[in-house]
């Protein structure tokens, strides 16, 4: 009966933490930064759709048995503002259509011309579906915020397999002036 107590406890005390470790935002906050149209959505994890992408990563000796994949560093999201959005976004599946010449194979555009629809679901997540006129080879980005901040981002492409993101919303962050001396 101890040992079973044991168990119960420890997995009780794994939850604990994994509750405390997630990120709670106020729904009111959320409300704003949806409200004003500017936000920035940083990017956790990849979720790749391509089940060969995952097999050969799953293939690496030592490696753990993952269908997503963790993104390091900040600086993968996009970055809406009035008028300008900016994507930064590492790809993992397969394209259909060759990029020759060019190493950059992530998602890495500023759209100056899109058309953004807002919704809010019965549960009351937000759901953006934008739709960028100015770059190629993106047909559509639908991003789903829900009430505690965190965030889940898709998108369709016309030359590649989709892929999904998690991660979380906060403000944009305001540039800094140089200081002068």
């Amino acid at each position: 009966m101890k040992k079973y107590l044991k168990i119960i406890s420890i997995f009780l005390l794994a939850f604990a933490f994994q509750n405390c470790s997630a990120q709670k935002v106020d729904p009111q906050i959320v409300n704003n930064l949806v409200g004003s149209d500017e936000f920035t959505f940083h990017a956790e994890k990849a979720n790749p759709m391509n089940y060969d992408v995952i097999n050969v990563v799953n293939s690496i000796p030592n490696a753990p048995q993952l269908r997503t994949f963790q993104i390091s560093g900040n600086s993968y999201g996009i970055e809406i503002k009035k008028g300008v959005m900016e994507v930064t976004l590492p790809y993992f599946g397969r394209a259909f259509t060759s990029s020759y010449g060019s190493s950059d194979n992530s998602y890495r555009f500023t759209s100056k011309d899109y058309v953004v629809t807002k919704s809010q679901t019965k549960k009351g997540n937000w759901v953006y579906k934008i739709k960028p006129n100015d770059v190629r080879n993106v047909s559509d980005i639908n991003i789903e915020i829900y009430k505690n901040g965190r965030a889940l981002t898709s998108i369709r492409s016309n030359d590649r397999q989709p892929i999904s993101y998690d991660g979380y919303i906060s403000e944009n962050e305001v540039p800094k002036e140089n200081e002068k001396l």
